[in-house]
C-alpha cells in the first residue's frame, strides 16, 4: 500500500516534507493534525501520533492493518523469527570457567606426575574452542 491510500483515509492532511504529511488522526478526536506520516525509500509507512494513539489505534481507526504499512513481501521472502541464544551468556561463561577450572587442575596434576584423565581434558578443550568459535571469536 502506499502513503496515498492511506492519507486518502485521513482529515486535514497537509505536506510537510519530501514524503512526510501531517493529518488528524483518526483514532481520538484530533482537532488539531497531530498525526505524522511518512513514506520510507523502502516503502514503509511509518505514522506517529503526537497526542499518544498507539499504530494499532490509528490502522484500526483508519480501516487498514497493520501490514498494509509494510511494502509486500517477495515471493520466496521468508522472515522468520530473530536468532535467539539458546541461554544466557552468563551461563555460558559459567560452563567456559568450569571447563577452564578442570583444564587448569589437568595441567597442575601432570606437572606433578600425577595421572590425569586425558580424554576428559581433550573434552574440556573441546568444549572451551566450541564456546569460542559460537561467540564468533576465533581462536
Amino acid at each position: 500500500m502506499s502513503a496515498d491510500i492511506l492519507l486518502s483515509r485521513l482529515d486535514k492532511v497537509r505536506k510537510t516534507g519530501r514524503d512526510s504529511w501531517l493529518a488528524c488522526c483518526p483514532a481520538h478526536e484530533d482537532r488539531r493534525p497531530s498525526l505524522s506520516v511518512r513514506e520510507t525509500n523502502d516503502g514503509k509507512i511509518l505514522v506517529r501520533c503526537h497526542a499518544g494513539c498507539d499504530v494499532h489505534e490509528i490502522v484500526a481507526a483508519a480501516g487498514i492493518e497493520l501490514a498494509d504499512l509494510f511494502p509486500p513481501r517477495e515471493p520466496g521472502h521468508h522472515v522468520g523469527k530473530p536468532e535467539r541464544r539458546p541461554f544466557p551468556a552468563a551461563d555460558a561463561l559459567r560452563a567456559v570457567a568450569g571447563e577452564a577450572m578442570f583444564a587448569a587442575a589437568a595441567c597442575v596434576s601432570m606437572a606433578a606426575g600425577e595421572p590425569v584423565d586425558r580424554d576428559r581434558l581433550v573434552l574440556a578443550a573441546s568444549r572451551i574452542v566450541a564456546a569460542i568459535r559460537a561467540s564468533g571469536i576465533e581462536p
